[in-house]
């Protein structure tokens, strides 16, 4: 069975937030259920963020109580190394599983530790964009997703610098089709990616697989200069570029099975947050089923 055959089989999960182990302990930092209580539509769901050998922090364990749904984002997965789907992790991934009952799993396709895993080597690098790279990292995925009865939708990293003579966009529409999987596109990541290498925000999209993004991440960013060096820093603050926002609508407007959104704030308090949720509501919420 196909990918665009069982991306009809996955929920609808709507507007979403996301989290990590101990992002709710920061002084200000959103509580993704006085969000759901302030508006049941923006905190349809909670992705959350796991290094599974520091667990899952109390505000997962109270979400996952109450019930709504999440998904799992794994932060400690090279995908290319098989080594890394060793019985140890796997068994601790299906303990956080069975707490969480996650919709789908998900992720940065990158490097997530240097060296053996462990959290002194913890990292996160962008894939080298060659087409080599592919067939190992969409093998990872398809192992991942039969030991766990899940699918496994990588995500586009953010980076400071990128290795490789393809487009971002051009590796993974080469792995999506390898792995038979589908996509979760941060627009964010995109926006930077795009910017970086002198493209615009919209490059290369008309040729990709928007039948396969199945989630979308939103999140602000903060242009900064250090001595002649200019970047964008992704700070998962309220201030969402423009790019971001084009590439959002445009992507959401074209892509068919479209499921979720996650809106990446977490360490922002609740008042600030609300008129950045409203604004994904009202441009990406009809993609979605959700109503203003």
């Amino acid at each position: 069975m196909g990918f665009l055959h069982r991306v009809t089989q996955l929920p609808r999960l709507g507007l979403g937030l996301s989290t990590e182990y101990g992002a709710g302990a920061a002084p200000g930092a959103l509580d993704p259920l006085a969000l759901r209580a302030h508006d049941a539509r923006y905190g349809g769901f909670l992705e959350v963020g796991v290094e599974l050998s520091r667990g899952l922090d109390a505000q997962a364990r109270a979400w996952a109580a109450a019930g709504p749904p999440t998904t799992h984002h794994f932060l400690d997965i090279n995908l290319d190394e098989p080594e890394d789907l060793d019985p140890a992790w796997l068994d601790s991934l299906r303990q956080a599983q069975a707490i969480l009952r996650p919709a789908w799993l998900c992720g940065d396709a990158g490097m997530w530790h240097f060296g053996r895993r462990d959290r002194g080597q913890l990292l996160l690098l962008p894939p080298i964009l060659v087409a080599e790279q592919v067939g190992p990292m969409a093998d990872g995925i398809a192992a991942l997703r039969a030991a766990t009865g899940l699918e496994v939708l990588p995500e586009n990293p953010p980076g400071t610098t990128f290795v490789g003579d393809l487009h971002l966009l051009d590796f993974f529409a080469r792995l999506l089709e390898d792995a038979d999987t589908g996509m979760l596109l941060d627009c964010a990541h995109l926006a930077l990616y795009q910017r970086l290498m002198g493209h615009d925000a919209l490059t290369g999209l008309d040729a990709f697989p928007l039948d396969r993004v199945v989630e979308l991440h939103i999140a602000g960013g903060a242009e900064r200069d250090h001595e002649g060096l200019h970047w964008v820093d992704d700070d998962h603050g309220t201030d969402v570029l423009p790019d971001t926002w084009r590439i959002a609508d445009h992507v959401a407007a074209r892509a068919p099975n479209l499921k979720a959104v996650v809106v990446e704030c977490e360490r922002n308090p609740l008042p600030a947050v609300l008129p950045l949720y409203a604004e994904v509501l009202a441009r990406l919420g009809p993609a979605l089923g959700l109503q203003e």
